[in-house]
């Protein structure tokens, strides 16, 4: 398991600078993320606020576990 994964909360809601790196465990851009989220490859966010997003963290652990990267 990466260190970034490790960081992360065992539940809840993390943001995007969460998800991403260098710091996060999902290596690629907010573009390519974007997309991603677009056409399904990556989860849903939650949406907190009119510009807040978050995604839970099991979503994350479960895409980083499948290695959909």
């Amino acid at each position: 398991m990466t260190h970034a994964i490790r960081t992360l909360p065992a539940t809840g809601l993390v943001r995007l600078t969460s998800i991403l790196g260098p710091h996060g465990p999902i290596p690629v851009s907010k573009s390519t993320w974007w997309a991603g989220v677009k056409s399904g490859r990556y989860p849903k966010p939650v949406r907190l606020g009119a510009r807040i997003t978050a995604w839970r963290v099991e979503d994350i652990r479960a895409l980083v576990e499948r290695g959909a990267q």
